[in-house]
Parts: structure tokens; C-alpha cells; sequence
């Protein structure tokens, strides 16, 4: 199988349009107005018709309702979903065989076998795919990016993320797709899936984890809570901390490292914070951290602008892709086996089984 490299669009703006229009998509309208002078919006997609309606005469844009009306009807170079979770692989699969870039909302898939099939179809159509993780745009995390690469930590021996966050009973109850296993996935799947994407990003190859999860309070499927230990290849351990179950609303979303040279503590309720950071040497990087901490006004945090600069950018032929669909099978596999590990009471090792 031969890949095809995908053509550079240079010329023109790229043109995007964007499929479900829920919660998470004014990330999406905000990012591409934020860079309308190299792209644009053409179409918008929900499988209601008012919605979709709606924001397409709010965008004075075309609107569909459904995706494979958008891909016929539609000229847009690539498409965002912001659908749920376990529609993603099927949608990918679509757009990709219709010659268009997708950008796909974490988690990419809720099945290991489905993200691959992604990056199979994307590759064999020539097309692009771009997994989103804006966390990794923050400036707090970019501080801490650094410090790791400058190996200003040494031996890194301990890590510890925590995700205190609170979805009440009505938050599962407004869409019949929300914890469900084969849509949404649970409190690790998809409330702290970006925070699972930290471990391998910022810490390294992981070589194991034993995990549990339980449904505690909510009326759903999937877990509402857990945790997972952590060993690194380097040796390093860890925890991640995961619950849906703060009284009486989100509290914290942190990681901190450990090292023989170094500790570092980032926190607030969105990895917004530098709340600690402390190292045997000094570097210029150290000045920085008093402006990077940032107020978060949600979750979200600030990363998508940022992010589609980074699509943009490599639609052009100007950069290489930050998370593209492989890079995203990473933390899938890590999501993955925290599952098994649960399921089956047993250490799960990585990479698993292929």
C-alpha cells in the first residue's frame, strides 16, 4: 500500500466546515474565526434540523442534516467532528473515502480496532487526520514540555494526575448517547481523556497499568470514577485519579512531576495553573512562569485556537501535524488498557496486542 502524500492548499483560504453542533463546537467556530484570514467556514451539520439551521444562519453559511448530504453538497477541504465519540470512526471513514481532511474531537474512537481503521482509511485516501488535544497548547503544559526535553528533572520518579471534576445526574440525561459505552465511554474516555494523552506526551512509552472503575452515583453505563497506577519504561510510577462525583463542581484538573532535580505542580481546574516549580538549576523558562498561568473559563481551556493554527499550517505544507491520527492512537491504547485492567482485575502491559 502506497501512501499518497496529500496536496498542499496554498493558494486560497481552507475551507472547513463542521459536523454536530453541540457544546463543544463554539471551540471550533471561535478557533477558525480567530484565523479567518487563511480559512473559512462554509458548512455546519446536526442531525436536527433546527440546529443545524440555526447555526448556519447565524454563520451565513450552508447547512445540512446529514453528513453525507454536507459531502456531496458541500466544497470543504476538511471537516471537524464534534459528534459523539463512538460516531467518529464510521464519519472519518466517510469524509476520508470523499477526498476531505478530518478533524476529530477526542476521543477519537472507543475501540482500539476503530482508531486504527481511521488512520488506515485516511492514509489510503491521501487525506489528513487530525486528532484533537489543546491541552497540549497550554502554556502552563508547554512550560513543562520544555523543562522535560532540557532534562531539567533528572530521573523523573513520580507522577500524579488528578481530575476532580463533577457531571450531575441532568449532564448524562440531556442526550440518550451520554455513558454509554458504545458512544461516549466513561469519566477516563471522555472527561479525562486529555489528561491520559499527558502521561505519554510529557512523561514517555508507558509499560504498564492496573486500574479500577466504578459507578458510584450516576445512573449510567459506564464509571463515574477511577484510578489507575502507572509504570513508565524509565521506571518512573504514577497514579491518575479520575472522578465525575465533586461536590459541588469542578474542583481540579492537575498533574505534578517529581524528579531528582526538579518538582512541578500545575493545577487549577484545567492544568491552568503553575502552582509549584521548583528546580537545582535556573533557567531562562523560570521568568516565564509568571505569566503563564491563565484564567480558565471552562474545561476546555484556551488550546483550540492554537490547535487549528497548527492544521492550518500543515494543510499548507508549512509544518508537521502536532496529533495527528497516529500520535492519537497513543493515548486510545492507554485509555484502553486502563479498561482491561479494570475489567479483567489484572497489570495490563503496553503496547498491547496488535
Amino acid at each position: 500500500m502506497d501512501y499518497k502524500s496529500p496536496a498542499e492548499i496554498r493558494d486560497r483560504k481552507i475551507r472547513f466546515a463542521v459536523v454536530g453542533c453541540g457544546r463543544i463546537s463554539g471551540r471550533h467556530f471561535d478557533a477558525l474565526q480567530a484565523h479567518s484570514e487563511r480559512c473559512e467556514l462554509v458548512a455546519v451539520c446536526d442531525d436536527d434540523k433546527d440546529v443545524a439551521q440555526l447555526h448556519g444562519t447565524r454563520f451565513g453559511v450552508d447547512h445540512y442534516d446529514s453528513l453525507q448530504s454536507l459531502l456531496a453538497g458541500s466544497q470543504a477541504d476538511a471537516v471537524a467532528l464534534c459528534t459523539p465519540s463512538g460516531l467518529h470512526p464510521g464519519q472519518t471513514v466517510q469524509i476520508a473515502r470523499a477526498g476531505r481532511h478530518v478533524i476529530t474531537e477526542k476521543p477519537m474512537a472507543t475501540r482500539l480496532t476503530d482508531g486504527k481503521k481511521m488512520v488506515s482509511e485516511c492514509d489510503d485516501a491521501g487525506v489528513r487526520l487530525f486528532v484533537v488535544k489543546q491541552n497540549r497548547m497550554n502554556s502552563t503544559l508547554q512550560l513543562l514540555k520544555r523543562a522535560i526535553k532540557k532534562r531539567r528533572f533528572g530521573r523523573i520518579f513520580m507522577v500524579n494526575v488528578n481530575v476532580f471534576w463533577s457531571r450531575p445526574q441532568e449532564y448524562y440525561d440531556q442526550a440518550r448517547w451520554r455513558g454509554t459505552w458504545e458512544f461516549d465511554g466513561g469519566a477516563f474516555m471522555n472527561q479525562a481523556s486529555h489528561y491520559v494523552d499527558l502521561l505519554g506526551w510529557l512523561v514517555g512509552p508507558i509499560e504498564s497499568v492496573h486500574a479500577y472503575t466504578a459507578t458510584l452515583d450516576r445512573a449510567i453505563e459506564v464509571e463515574d470514577t477511577g484510578v489507575a497506577n502507572i509504570r513508565w519504561r524509565s521506571g518512573a510510577l504514577g497514579s491518575v485519579n479520575v472522578t465525575m462525583l465533586t461536590y459541588p463542581r469542578n474542583l481540579e484538573g492537575s498533574i505534578t512531576i517529581l524528579g531528582d532535580k526538579g518538582t512541578v505542580q500545575i493545577g487549577g481546574v484545567a492544568v491552568n495553573e503553575i502552582k509549584h516549580w521548583e528546580f537545582s538549576d535556573e533557567d531562562e523558562d523560570d521568568k516565564l512562569t509568571l505569566d503563564a498561568s491563565y484564567q480558565a473559563q471552562s474545561v476546555y481551556g484556551v488550546g483550540h485556537p492554537l490547535y487549528y493554527d497548527n492544521v492550518i499550517n500543515t494543510l499548507r505544507g508549512e509544518a508537521p501535524p502536532l496529533t495527528d491520527g497516529r500520535e492519537g492512537l497513543r493515548s486510545l491504547e492507554t485509555l484502553i488498557a486502563i479498561y482491561l485492567s479494570s475489567r479483567d482485575g489484572r497489570r495490563v502491559s503496553l503496547p498491547l496486542e496488535y
